[in-house]
């Protein structure tokens, strides 16, 4: 049986401080490929954006959108989809948007001890099942979500990010 097919991904770099990751945008790859492969959600017609930011403009964004003036680490930003039928037939599907931003990646990676590769991939991950519908506003719903990162991240090679925190 063929695997579905990932969504379309472009990932726009528009902060200098992400030219000390090289392979960022490769890494945003994988994982969203890994997580789309995995998931039980139809992505192969649709197209999503991951913009890998710096503090300030997540900050921006965070508070434009949340209410909240500080950075984060990972938005993300699902597409609202038209009503059934109202799809023009060539353009494709929506999923959303995904901002990352450098710094705070980076600090978090740091004070936890993880390779950056690995912090970033989580928070790929993690923003892209956002865009296909998984939250963690109830406690059941953040448990689904973070064994489904835990397993889409095993298959990537990435121990457990939540080890180490108390349950």
């Amino acid at each position: 049986m063929a695997l579905p097919a990932p969504p379309e991904t472009e990932v726009l770099i528009v902060a200098e401080c992400w030219a000390a990751e090289a392979d960022a945008e490769a890494i945003v790859h994988r994982a969203i490929e890994t997580a789309a492969a995995m998931v039980e959600a139809d992505t192969g017609d649709a197209e999503l954006a991951v913009m890998l930011t710096d503090d300030a403009g997540i900050r921006t964004l965070n508070k434009n959108w949340r209410g909240q003036d500080k950075p984060t680490n990972v938005l993300s930003f699902p597409a609202l989809q038209p009503p059934a039928g109202r799809e023009p037939d060539d353009a494709p599907r929506m999923l959303g948007d995904i901002a990352i931003a450098y710094e705070t990646t980076r600090r978090e990676a740091d004070d936890e001890q993880k390779p950056f590769d690995h912090h970033l991939s989580h928070l790929a991950v993690h923003g892209f099942l956002h865009l296909v519908g998984y939250d963690h506003e109830k406690d059941t719903d953040a448990e689904a979500m973070e064994n489904l990162e835990r397993e889409i991240l095993e298959v990537l090679g990435i121990p457990d990010p939540y080890a180490d925190q108390d349950r």
